[in-house]
């Protein structure tokens, strides 16, 4: 359940539902692919090896970004419609405690008393389950939970990012795939970085020079156990 605000007026953080599982699943994307392939090409640089992994690793990763973020946003939003449901049964009980409460709600905010009372009167009057939920509850429409939408969000980022390291596999000569890899994802994380932070309206830098660190981290590290036990990871 949504409760739309009469005022419309474009904020970022309007994108927060589909921009923060678009970011997961593209940064998951590129960085476990990336580094999948990085790690076997150290261990066994043959193009059949390098493919299967990447291939193995890209159908699996998105299938399980999608079903997680599915699962878990819908696990958010029975727990949001259970509060609600909650309210609505104390609304119908209790409807002078709830005004009560919401009229402490707005003292606390700074309103008097008086004013207080007068604002938690007339809400209830126009709305009192949406003004408890936006108020009480502190949910919104901006910060409804959707959960194909997280779900779409995430395993499409994650395929469309994940393929940047497997054509860039595909297309190098086998001494030189991990080096070719490495370098192609850093390019790519940090324009993807930098994506994530324009779309959220942050600065560029920060947001840019995390995600390709750790990007990095995640190469060296599969790259290590590629080299140390010389087998495909």
């Amino acid at each position: 359940m949504t409760y739309q605000s009469a005022h419309e007026e474009v904020h970022f953080v309007n994108r927060s539902g589909w921009l923060r599982a678009a970011v997961l699943g593209a940064n998951d994307g590129i960085v476990s692919i990336s580094a999948l392939i990085v790690g076997v090409a150290v261990a066994n640089p043959s193009a059949e090896a390098v493919f299967i992994a990447g291939a193995a690793g890209l159908a699996a990763g998105a299938m399980s970004m999608a079903a997680g973020e599915y699962v878990s946003v819908s696990s958010q939003s029975d727990i949001e419609g259970a509060d609600i449901a909650r309210e609505a049964q104390a609304l119908r009980e209790t409807p002078a405690e709830e005004e009560a409460e919401l009229a402490s709600i707005w003292e606390s905010r700074g309103l008097s008393p008086a004013t207080a009372a007068l604002v938690a009167r007339e809400l209830t009057e126009a709305d009192a389950l949406g003004a408890h939920v936006r108020d009480e509850l502190g949910l919104s429409e901006v910060h409804s939970a959707n959960p194909l939408q997280a779900a779409f969000a995430s395993g499409l980022t994650f395929t469309l990012a994940g393929a940047v390291p497997m054509v860039a596999a595909l297309v190098s000569p086998a001494e030189t795939v991990a080096v070719v890899v490495t370098v192609t994802t850093l390019l790519a994380l940090a324009v993807l970085g930098a994506l994530g932070a324009w779309a959220g309206g942050a600065r560029l830098l920060r947001p840019t020079l995390r995600v390709v660190f750790w990007g990095g981290a995640a190469m060296a590290v599969t790259a290590a156990i590629g080299k140390l036990f010389g087998v495909a990871v």
